[in-house]
């Protein structure tokens, strides 16, 4: 509840007449920790000029963060510009919609993301991941760019289990517009004034023919799928469930589903891929975490492929990818904005404020991590995992809102993982890679390994 005697919300100092804005174009997160560890767990951070500046209040605590995404989640709307932005490129499905619109999209969708049905896309998986490492072995490189190489991989997995064998009409486009989009979102979307879309600029321009192509390579997809009918598809993938779920409220139309499609291929490779591309690179600048790691994969599956059945068995891998997550947060900023006001770490936040919270930030708080820059596995043991506070750790998002493919995520990961250590050793060539924040974490340097060949 809000009160009128809590003390005023510290501010970062930023330059006099632009505030922080430069600080937060070129390291938002960087800026971010500043911002906690200079002033604390609430900070108000403000950016542009006079008569132009845009406020945001960073909550940074675990406590704070779980106020914001799950124990006061009616009151923290997505109603910011940033997803105003997504949806204006993207379409309004389930990451972006609210109220009505989300309740009904996630009452069609959530059937099809049970840990039942979304275990039936391992074997799609496991055939993407050996497709990659037999390009691997084929082009007699030494060495590959772990992130680079795991955001190719993780969208053909997740264009082939939402297209099925139509995926190669939709990965060059994607591949092609989503960074458009990607840093186009993100420039505006960070702006405290930006033009009209509508205005002839070049950078309307190029992300007009990427939203275009983006559109017309769905529709056409979707289209042809119904045209021909659910007799003439080979197996379940997603498209067909999407587009054959249903209530009483009827199903998705033809805009609604290429929405849901785009949404799904935006968070479903761009997340998995940032969570691989890491954990891989850190075990290549790790050499004991990575023996333990293939002491475990040769004992558990002594060479054969895994399977969904085997993720319970593979603890130490699951811990590197949560400990991969932690350090590298695939959303490392989540944006809501205040309806009421309302006492958050013993600040008034007002209504109509923007919000942000951080798990780039929150998961190196040092109340809840020793060490937080270390690598270590092992601070995802079941006892410790329990010593900690709920969200001190939320790679997913949490609350109501949290993300619906989890557990889609987690498969894909540890399968890509295993499969990928089965068969090579490691070594980081790049011992620090820079990271931005765009509508995802995105690497901004190489983060290159060489590559061993290994016998299980």
């Amino acid at each position: 509840m809000a009160t009128t005697h809590a003390p005023a919300i510290p501010e970062l100092t930023g330059l006099p007449l632009l505030g922080s804005l430069l600080d937060l174009k070129n390291d938002s997160l960087g800026t971010f920790l500043k911002a906690r560890r200079d002033h604390g767990d609430v900070v108000r951070i403000s950016a542009g000029p006079p008569g132009f500046r845009g406020v945001v209040h960073c909550v940074f605590s675990a406590e704070g963060a779980q106020q914001v995404l799950a124990g006061d989640a009616a009151n923290f709307r997505k109603d910011n510009a940033f997803y105003q932005e997504i949806r204006e490129s993207f379409g309004n499905g389930l990451l972006t919609s609210q109220d009505g619109d989300y309740l009904r999209q996630r009452r069609l969708v959530q059937p099809l993301f049970t840990r039942r049905s979304v275990d039936t896309y391992a074997s799609a998986v496991a055939d993407e991941v050996a497709r990659l490492t037999d390009g691997w072995r084929a082009a007699g490189t030494g060495t590959v760019d772990v992130v680079h190489e795991m955001t190719g991989f993780a969208l053909r997995a997740v264009a082939r289990i939402l297209f099925g064998t139509d995926v190669d009409a939709a990965v060059g486009i994607v591949e092609r517009c989503f960074p458009v989009l990607g840093d186009y979102v993100s420039r505006r979307g960070y702006s405290p004034r930006k033009p009209p879309r509508s205005w002839p600029l070049p950078g309307n321009r190029r992300a007009a023919v990427a939203h275009e192509e983006l559109y017309a390579v769905c529709d056409r997809i979707i289209a042809e799928r119904r045209a021909a009918g659910p007799d003439a598809v080979q197996g379940r993938d997603l498209l067909t469930l999407l587009a054959a779920a249903g209530d009483e409220d009827g199903g998705f139309d033809p805009s609604e589903l290429r929405e849901q499609v785009l949404v799904f291929l935006l968070a479903g490779h761009e997340t998995t891929a940032t969570s691989l591309g890491f954990a891989l690179h850190l075990l290549g600048r790790h050499p004991e975490q990575q023996r333990l790691a293939h002491e475990e994969l040769d004992r558990v599956l002594a060479g054969r492929t895994p399977g969904a059945a085997d993720l319970d068995k593979l603890p130490y891998l699951t811990q590197v990818l949560k400990e991969a997550m932690r350090l590298f947060p695939a959303a490392p900023a989540i944006g809501r904005r205040a309806v009421e006001a309302v006492e958050i770490g013993g600040h008034l936040i007002p209504a109509g404020a923007d919000v942000i919270v951080s798990s780039w930030v929150t998961h190196r708080h040092p109340r809840y991590w020793d060490d937080p820059e270390r690598f270590d596995p092992d601070r995802f043991l079941p006892e410790r995992e329990a010593g900690r506070p709920r969200y001190a750790y939320f790679p997913f998002g949490g609350g109501p809102r949290a993300c619906i493919g989890q557990h889609f995520s987690m498969l894909e990961s540890v399968i890509a993982l295993a499969m990928i250590l089965q068969e090579f050793e490691l070594e980081a060539i790049d011992t620090h890679v820079p990271v931005g924040s765009a509508i995802t974490l995105q690497a901004l340097g190489p983060a290159r390994c060489r590559l061993k060949p290994r016998t299980p």
